[in-house]
């Protein structure tokens, strides 16, 4: 029924097309020739100014075989990481991998390749169907840009899912924190660190300070937080009165996410104001949590489909955010599975052919559970 040799060298087609974050052009100019030609109403958005990427969300529809029954969706996403330009494929032993040079860009070409593959699949082994759309995001490497400022009214589906989680094919991600990104500019005063010390604040002190008083860490078995960096570059004759920090917090419940967030802020405040300095704390939130339970049909589908492979289906919760979090926040109930790509945003990033396969046949069973 799989097409290996066409997924496989669709695969490569993908991973060789130049598509480092921001540099989307390139890419979002193939699929929307190549899902044209496949007979799909095709657009893209207009979020790439806001973004400042060089393209903007691809939304495709596949119209209905079954009018009455419901729209579902499924999203990959176009963009890499670095480094990403000049990609050279290998295949050993049955696995895709990069030269080593550069990534291999299963992450997320994985997706788009599985997208590819099921539109064949479904025109050349026809089977009832509502709507389905196909949302192929840019940014996602860039804290999910496009999905961010997506318009859900563009994606009418019932419900949905990401093509974007590592693990094995069966894996469902139902569950995935949201992100606050703390920055903050600590102040002190400079002075004579050799002559007159005292009459100095030392914005490190204040920030070191700070950080001590701070949760940080596995918070609970829901909520993270960590410190990026803090900078405060100057000489060592001189007090250093400026440091720049920049740390993060994540949570599966947003009361949890914000808690954490007035902890950090508040350490940061009051290590300042009792050390005679001051701190400008800016927070911004990234992205949305969601979770969803067994019983809910975004889940159940899926559950079912990954049964019809004679696959045991695996439910997990996962501590970093994808396009489903914004999609999901939208009101599009979205989960994410597993594609099977490994050691993504590095050089040995790999993908196994069989995985590769499996995808579209998942999805195809998936479609097939979302009329009964």
């Amino acid at each position: 029924m799989i097409n290996q040799e066409r997924v496989v060298s669709q695969f490569l087609e993908f991973v060789q097309i130049n598509s480092e974050t921001t540099q989307e052009r390139e890419i979002a100019d193939y699929l929307l020739a190549l899902l044209t030609k496949l007979g799909l109403e095709v657009e893209e958005d207009d979020t790439a100014d806001a973004t400042g990427h060089q393209a903007g969300n691809i939304i495709a529809k596949l119209p209905a075989t079954m009018s009455d029954a419901k729209a579902i969706y499924f999203t990959s996403h176009m963009d890499t990481v670095v480094p990403g330009t000049d990609i050279k494929p290998v295949i050993r032993d049955q696995v895709i991998y990069s030269d080593g040079t550069t990534i291999l860009g299963a992450d997320d070409k994985a997706g788009l390749t599985a997208i590819i593959e099921l539109i064949h699949l479904l025109q050349e082994y026809p089977i009832p169907h509502g709507d389905i759309y196909f949302a192929i995001m840019s940014g996602e490497e860039s804290g999910l840009a496009g999905s961010k400022l997506f318009d859900a009214k563009k994606l009418p589906a019932a419900f949905g899912y990401a093509l974007d989680s590592d693990g094995e094919i069966g894996t469902i991600v139902v569950a995935a924190p949201a992100q606050a990104k703390i920055q903050a500019l600590i102040k002190g005063k400079a002075a004579h660190a050799g002559v007159q010390p005292e009459k100095g604040i030392s914005a490190i002190s204040i920030t070191a300070k700070a950080i001590t008083r701070m949760p940080l860490g596995r918070i609970d078995e829901e909520t993270t937080a960590n410190i990026g960096s803090f900078v405060g570059k100057g000489p060592t004759n001189i007090v250093c009165d400026q440091v720049q920090l920049v740390a993060e917090a994540r949570s599966l419940d947003s009361d949890k996410l914000n808690q954490q967030v007035s902890k950090m802020e508040e350490a940061l405040r009051t290590a300042a104001r009792q050390m005679g300095g001051e701190a400008e704390v800016d927070v911004a939130y990234l992205y949305p949590n969601y979770r969803f339970e067994e019983s809910d049909e975004v889940v159940q589908v899926a559950v079912n489909a990954i049964k019809q492979m004679k696959k045991t289906p695996k439910l997990t919760v996962s501590g970093g955010g994808s396009d489903a979090n914004n999609i999901a926040g939208k009101g599009i109930p979205t989960v994410n599975l597993a594609v099977g790509y490994r050691h993504i945003h590095t050089k040995n990033e790999s993908i196994a052919i069989q995985d590769l396969t499996e995808i579209p046949l998942l999805m195809y069973h998936i479609v097939k559970e979302a009329v009964k």
